[in-house]
């Protein structure tokens, strides 16, 4: 808590550079904010089953790459805003293709309740938020402006203790991850806190901040769709780079 205190209060009197372009002023300037923007549909390779369709903002690189680390990391509170955005911007782009395409279970989406990836409990004590709720929420708030039927449902909870994920392999984080996520009948309650149980109108869009593997979003829409939700899509910021086969993967 002291450290997003800190880093909120060096912004005020010592603004920080930008991360992409490194001029004063802002950590994302809306330049290079649009520089980094690049919407598409990105699947890791081996998928695992149950994944959604997946969409990510950009690739897990350079800006972008920084800007998450320092905004889930380094408590930079205020690269929530930008971050949203792109995951605001993302979304929308997906509808719109889903909407062109009149494809597969992306079509008539809305409306939409918006399912944030919970944070481990020890990552949210030692960070003093959990980051991607925040980002969820302003996602719905970006939405709404644009005639999104958008809601917030923070309806997963983790049901038992995970490894941190950094350096298992595809595999093991498949098996850390099975059956971690569930939606507890006093979690299925949307914003006002009336009791929510989807209907088959509703279309939930999963949001993380990174997807690598996909073990976790895998997971949390089984459990969703346990519940009786339809899970057509995952959103995130940005998609790590992984050998593949499909459009996305690319050989290095």
């Amino acid at each position: 808590m002291l450290g997003r205190v800190f880093a909120a209060l060096l912004d005020v009197v010592l603004p920080q550079p930008c991360l992409g372009c490194g001029v004063p002023g802002t950590r994302l300037c809306e330049d290079c904010l649009a520089g980094v923007a690049a919407p598409a549909p990105r699947r890791p390779a081996p998928c695992p089953d149950g994944l959604p369709v997946c969409w990510s903002a950009a690739p897990y690189e350079g800006t972008v790459r920084r800007a998450v680390i320092a905004y889930k990391e380094r408590g930079e509170a205020v690269l929530a805003a930008p971050l949203a955005d792109l995951l605001a911007f993302t979304l929308l782009a997906a509808l719109n293709r889903a909407r062109q395409a009149n494809e597969g279970p992306l079509e008539g989406i809305q409306p939409v309740l918006v399912v944030p990836v919970p944070s481990r409990r020890a990552a949210v004590r030692g960070r003093g938020h959990d980051h991607v709720s925040t980002l969820a929420d302003g996602v719905v708030r970006r939405l709404r402006p644009y005639g999104v039927s958008a809601r917030l449902w923070p309806a997963l909870r983790q049901r038992r203790k995970v490894t941190d994920q950094a350096g298992l392999s595809s595999s093991d984080r498949v098996a850390n991850l099975a059956g971690s996520f569930s939606v507890p009948e006093g979690a299925a309650r949307d914003q006002g806190g009336a009791a929510r149980v989807p209907s088959p109108a509703d279309r939930v869009v999963i949001v993380d901040d990174v997807v690598t593997t996909g073990a976790t979003l895998a997971d949390a829409a089984r459990a969703l769709r346990d519940a009786g939700a339809t899970v057509p899509l995952a959103v995130t910021v940005a998609a790590t780079r992984r050998i593949s086969r499909n459009d996305y993967g690319h050989r290095q």
